[in-house]
Formats: C-alpha cells, sequence, structure tokens
C-alpha cells in the first residue's frame, strides 16, 4: 500500500504544473525588430540587392541613362519605396505616393505654409514628378512653363497670347512663384507684391515716377493695376482700365502727388463715386431695393476696384469671389449640390440677381421670379404645375406658386435642385390628401 501511495505522489508532483496549476496566458506575439542594414538578413545572393530587380525589369537600364535619375533608382535601392512581395497599394508601393515621397522629402513643405500647390496639398507628387528617371531636372515630367500648363492651359494660353510680355514669365513661372509651398505669401509667390516686384523695378527711378505719375507707388500692391502675366495693354495694366487711371488723372481722385496725404481720397465712400457717377447712383438709389454695400462702408470699393480690372466693370475678382465673400454659405451649397444651375456655377450672379438694387424681391433681375426664370427657362412647355398670381401656396397664403416654391436655385443635397429627397416628399407638402 505504501509503495503504491508513494507511486501516486510521484506522479502528481512530476504532473502539478500541468494538471493543477492554473495556466497563464500565453505571451503576446512581438513584431520582428526591423532587420538590420548590415549582413544578409534575407540571404539574397551577393550583390542581388537593387540588381534581382534589374532582371526583370530590364527597361529600367534606360531610365538610368536619362539626366534625372532619382536616389534610390541611382543606388538600386527599390525596396525603399516598394515592398518586394505584396502591397495594399498600387504597383507594390510601401505607402501611399504621397507618404512615401515625404519620408525623405518633408522638408520640401514650409512648416507655416500660406500657401499650397495642390498637388503638394493632395499628396499627389508624381502630378509632377517622374518617380523614376527625367530628361527635366528634379525628375520633372516636363520642362519650365510646358509643366505648369498641364493644369494651368488657361493661364498659359493668355500668356503666350499677350501682346506686351513680362520676361520673368516667358522664362520660368518658377521665377516668382515657389513650386511646392509659399511661407511668405498667397498664390505660391516667393514674396509677396510688391516686395517680389521690386526685385526687378526700381520703384525711385525716374522712368518708374514718370509712368506713375510722380506718386511714389512704390508700397503700393502692383498687381491692383498691373497683370503680372501679361496683357494687350501698354504698362501690363488689366484690360478693363478705370478712364482717369487710363487718362493718367490720379488727382481727380486722389490730392496730389506733393500734398502729405496724396494716397486719400478726396471723398470718402461713395461721395468720392459721385464725383462722377451721381446719375448712375441717383438710379442705384431710387429703387425699392438697395444692396447694402451700395451705400455702406467703403461703398462702390467694396466691390470694384478703383484702378483697374480682367474683368468689365472694374470687380475686384471673379463675381463668385467678390459675392463669396458676404455670400460664402450660397457658393458651399452650389459646389455641395447634385444638380448645378449654370449661372452660379459659372459665377454669373448677375443672371438672376442685379447687384446694385431692384424693385423686385431678392434684388432679382425680373419683375417676379416666374419672369427672371422664364429667361432661361420655357416652363410653359416642360411643367405642367399651375404656377403664377391665381394660384395660392397652401403651405403660405400670402405666396403664390413659382419656380422656387419646388426647386431652390442654388442647389440643394438631393437631384433636380429639390428641397426634398423625392418628388413624393415634395408633393404630399401641399398634396396632404396623397400622404401614405
Amino acid at each position: 500500500m505504501r509503495s503504491r501511495t508513494a507511486l501516486l505522489l510521484v506522479f502528481l508532483a512530476a504532473a502539478g504544473p500541468a494538471l493543477g496549476a492554473p495556466k497563464a496566458p500565453p505571451a503576446k506575439a512581438q513584431p520582428a525588430a526591423a532587420a538590420p542594414k548590415q549582413g544578409n538578413p534575407y540571404r539574397l545572393k551577393t550583390g542581388a540587392e537593387g540588381k534581382l530587380c534589374l532582371d526583370c525589369h530590364a527597361d529600367f537600364e534606360q531610365k538610368l541613362a536619362q539626366k534625372s535619375v532619382h536616389t534610390p533608382v541611382r543606388t538600386r535601392d527599390c525596396v525603399g519605396c516598394h515592398n518586394p512581395h505584396a502591397s495594399d497599394h498600387g504597383k507594390l508601393l510601401a505607402d501611399t505616393g504621397g507618404q512615401i515621397c515625404a519620408r525623405c522629402h518633408g522638408g520640401m513643405i514650409p512648416a507655416s505654409a500660406k500657401s499650397l500647390h495642390a498637388p503638394v496639398s493632395e499628396g499627389k507628387c508624381a502630378s509632377c514628378h517622374a518617380a523614376h528617371a527625367s530628361n527635366f531636372k528634379n525628375n520633372l515630367l516636363k520642362g519650365g512653363a510646358e509643366l505648369c500648363a498641364g493644369c494651368h492651359k488657361n493661364l498659359v494660353d493668355g500668356i503666350v497670347a499677350a501682346k506686351v510680355k513680362h520676361k520673368p514669365v516667358e522664362n520660368d513661372c518658377a521665377t516668382c512663384h515657389e513650386i511646392h509651398g509659399s511661407a511668405a505669401a498667397p498664390s505660391l509667390l516667393k514674396k509677396d507684391a510688391p516686395d517680389l516686384c521690386v526685385g526687378c523695378h526700381r520703384p525711385d527711378g525716374a522712368i518708374f515716377l514718370k509712368k506713375h505719375m510722380n506718386y511714389p507707388v512704390g508700397k503700393a500692391r502692383c498687381t491692383t493695376c498691373h497683370d503680372p502675366h501679361g496683357s494687350n495693354k501698354p504698362g501690363m495694366l488689366y484690360d478693363h482700365v478705370h478712364p482717369p487711371v487710363a487718362r493718367g488723372q490720379c488727382a481727380q481722385c486722389h490730392e496730389p502727388p506733393g500734398s502729405p496725404n496724396r494716397f486719400k481720397p478726396k471723398q470718402a465712400g461713395v461721395e468720392l463715386c459721385k464725383l462722377c457717377h451721381a446719375p448712375k447712383i441717383g438710379e442705384f438709389t431710387a429703387k425699392a431695393r438697395v444692396h447694402r454695400p451700395v451705400l455702406e462702408g467703403d461703398a462702390c470699393l467694396t466691390c470694384h476696384g478703383p484702378h483697374a480690372s480682367k474683368q468689365a466693370g472694374l470687380p475686384r475678382a471673379n463675381l463668385t469671389v467678390v459675392c463669396g465673400e458676404c455670400h460664402a454659405d450660397t457658393i458651399k451649397r452650389q459646389k455641395l449640390s447634385p444638380a448645378k444651375h449654370e449661372p452660379v456655377g459659372a459665377g454669373e450672379c448677375g443672371a438672376c440677381h442685379d447687384p446694385h438694387s431692384s424693385d423686385a424681391p431678392l434684388m432679382l433681375t425680373g419683375a417676379n421670379r416666374i419672369e427672371m426664370c422664364g429667361k432661361c427657362h420655357d416652363w410653359q412647355r416642360h411643367s405642367s404645375h399651375p404656377i403664377g398670381e391665381k394660384v395660392k401656396d397652401p403651405r403660405n397664403p400670402n405666396r403664390n406658386v413659382d419656380c422656387l416654391s419646388c426647386h431652390r436655385a442654388h442647389g440643394t443635397e438631393y437631384a433636380q435642385m429639390l428641397p426634398f429627397p423625392t418628388t413624393t416628399d415634395l408633393c404630399t407638402k401641399c398634396h396632404e390628401s396623397f400622404k401614405r
């Protein structure tokens, strides 16, 4: 009996750790540390690193003969950008294109940039650079302005067509612009105007002063009057010039050049513009509804440039920008709308609204909404729903049914610029008997 008991105790002692003690959780697997560069951790043949890729990708030998070769390609470090086995990204890239480039080229973007090139902010480096090699410096896909024309075609076409050329622009866009981002100025400028301009132009020179009627404009923003990309006007003035400026009559609005307040306007606000435009301003103010900027603050100068402009009527910029300074929500709504109202998308706010004044609600250009919409939309042909003065809106008996009863001219999140997801949702707001 003793021998059996002793034998059992020996067995339990040996099995104790396996049967009696609680099991400890398995240790969590740790990721393998990055393999050191030295040695041959991947058991590749001698000299295979880089050469192995070229055994299959033989066409890369031709790329190596190009003028500008990306450093990882030149050193045969293919795995610097590619995973040799598998990847979640196209072309076996180790990460998204922009993230890969940032590993080495992160310093190309200023830390406190005031403006960024769109391809840079979107991580689309390959829009301008060849990843492996190129015959242009810095691995660019094309040289000089030809590369920029790929996205900025309208601008480059205007530069080519301009009768009065700006020499730096003819040479290279990078004369004035940073390529990736600028910490100094908007529009990727290396410096803001006028500091950028006086790098080439002497504002204290006799010719410069004569051209500017002896006004010391060296501290002024040159782009108020001049198109830096070229123009069809002498002196690279914008296409539309305020008549006093075109005649060199600065003193018509400003104090004389010898005055201590030479840049001060002779009158403030709308009173200055009335010196020449009193009849027109009188027409504006005689209407039932007057646009607030016409009478308040800087008045006309809220929307118009006093010297020159790219657009007729001397707006400070295109109407999408000018109107968007106060009506940003309207511009944003149009951008998000799946259905685009052409005048709004094209920045032609004046197609529907009078920018100065109107006798109609919402400063519309027509006597009423139906008349205004009818200028472009022959509603009698494509709409069978009754509208007009005799048709009252069931939701508000003080209003008539018109185009805007069912559509939102500036866009909505739904099709046909409807205010509701479906036509059923819309129609049953008035025709309640059809609700289910």
